[in-house]
């Protein structure tokens, strides 16, 4: 990775929302953080000062005239999809289509055979493939096309064979 490449990233970092960003190829290993603590900081121990114990009612106080509130449990009606996650690499925009008038790589329900791509990442003007790593259906896409995604960002589940 030269110099120019470098800049270009933090000046696409500092232009961004995100918060912290690791890269590493081979030997080169790049970090930045717009966070108030550093890395290393952050693991350190802290010690905190225990809060002084206050007596507790055993009883809850419950005037007569207030109208008791019940409390409702709402369940989550979204299903978890099983299937394998495929994981962003790098972070850059994806794109889920070669180009906008053609059709997208994959849709729920297709078949993915191994080394078949399911998107593309655009990373410094590059363009990285994203392939499969095994035979399987598309069962989610977790991403919309030309989204910003992050390193190690699911972007499919894939249900293997």
């Amino acid at each position: 990775m030269n110099i120019s490449e470098i800049k270009e990233l933090v000046t696409q970092f500092d232009q961004s929302s995100l918060t912290e960003f690791d890269l590493r190829e081979g030997q080169f290993e790049l970090y930045m953080n717009k966070n108030n603590t550093s890395r290393g900081a952050a693991t350190a121990p802290q010690t905190m000062e225990a809060p002084a114990v206050q007596p507790v009612s055993a009883k809850p106080e419950i005037k007569p005239d207030e109208p008791v509130k019940e409390q409702s449990v709402v369940a989550d009606t979204k299903q978890e999809i099983e299937g394998i996650e495929v994981k962003s690499p790098i972070v850059g925009v994806v794109y889920l289509q070669p180009s906008p008038d053609k059709p997208a790589y994959k849709k729920v329900g297709d078949q993915v055979a191994k080394g078949e791509i399911i998107c593309i990442i655009e990373a410094m003007k590059l363009m990285n493939e994203i392939t499969s790593e095994f035979d399987g259906e598309i069962v989610e896409i977790l991403v919309e096309n030309e989204e910003v995604v992050e390193f190690g960002q699911p972007l499919v589940k894939i249900q293997p064979k």
